[in-house]
């Protein structure tokens, strides 16, 4: 069945923008989420979600209260939500394969679900501008069209993205939102920042700059968060790279590069040295193969590594 505004399908293909002014209510909510101030997000309870991972809990989660992810400029955030048992999957796509995540996205929120249950999916999409390449407008049109296809009724609550989440400044355009959290708990939707994007943070970046899947990293069952095993091939001049200006980096690097945070580069830095120390992880970053797994401690706030499984 398809997606569905204000219980009515949704005609595509249509830009947002005509999309939100077809529906007012949806256009009111994009304004509103615009307007609110960012929420500096702590580790309190916060599972943060990088580029091309997926994250999937339900308010029955002890550790995990927060999910959330930030730096999205052509990217977008995508919260899928089952009204009945509170099911919430955040992920953070950027059109590298659309058709294969969304039915991921999906699959994973059902997987919480028992099938008598009342309640319904609810879709809230964020991110991307009015940039030259015409990204942004692209994925925002992929994402709609494949829940359009998916088989259950999905309903699109939030839609902030595209032309609606764009700002103008000196003739350049750029996000208004970059990064948004949702609490499993009361379902709320709010624009955030977060200082703690761990654990393992360049390892998983450095996973998603050698062009990884989308992978899911959390088990609400046992509330690890599991990172790997993968492998990677040696990332292609990353000496080169490495010797390369500021501008360099952002011009090759990034797919909006005056729209970029402030620390990107360094960011893109610390992945391609982290990629140069580290040209194949199979047995150095995951020895015996074998996953990384974290738990919080036991006030929430930090990640603590667990001994591997048997196996």
């Amino acid at each position: 069945m398809p997606l569905l505004v204000e219980g009515r399908r949704v005609r595509l293909p249509q830009s947002a923008g005509d999309l939100v002014r077809a529906h007012p209510p949806l256009e009111e909510r994009a304004r509103l989420l615009r307007g609110q101030s960012v929420q500096q997000v702590g580790p309190q309870g916060l599972l943060y979600v990088q580029q091309r991972e997926l994250a999937v809990t339900s308010p029955k989660d002890g550790s995990i209260s927060i999910l959330g992810s930030d730096d999205a400029t052509t990217c977008h955030i995508v919260v899928l939500r089952h009204t009945g048992n509170g099911a919430t999957c955040l992920t953070h796509c950027d059109g590298s394969d659309t058709k294969a995540e969304v039915p991921l996205i999906v699959n994973s929120v059902k997987s919480f679900s028992d099938h008598a249950q009342c309640g319904r999916l609810e879709l809230h999409l964020v991110g991307g501008f009015s940039d030259d390449r015409q990204l942004s407008q692209k994925l925002t049109h992929q994402l709609l069209s494949e829940f359009d296809r998916q088989e259950e009724d999905v309903h699109l609550v939030t839609l902030c993205v595209t032309e609606l989440n764009d700002r103008e400044e000196n003739e350049n355009h750029f996000p208004v939102i970059y990064g948004i959290a949702v609490n499993i708990k009361t379902a709320e939707i709010y624009r955030a920042a977060f200082q703690d994007r761990g654990p393992e943070e360049e390892l998983r970046a450095a996973r998603a700059l050698t062009g990884g899947p989308m992978i899911s990293i959390y088990d609400a069952k046992t509330e690890q968060l599991r990172i790997g095993p993968f492998s990677w091939e040696p990332f292609p001049h990353v000496d080169f790279w490495l010797q390369q200006d500021d501008k360099q980096i952002l011009e090759n690097f990034s797919t909006s590069p005056l729209a970029e945070p402030p620390h990107f580069v360094e960011h893109i830095r610390s992945t391609l040295m982290f990629l140069k120390k580290y040209p194949s992880p199979t047995n150095t970053l995951f020895p015996g193969n074998k996953a990384l797994l974290y738990k919080k401690n036991e006030d929430g706030g930090l990640w603590e590594k667990i001994s591997s499984p048997g196996s």
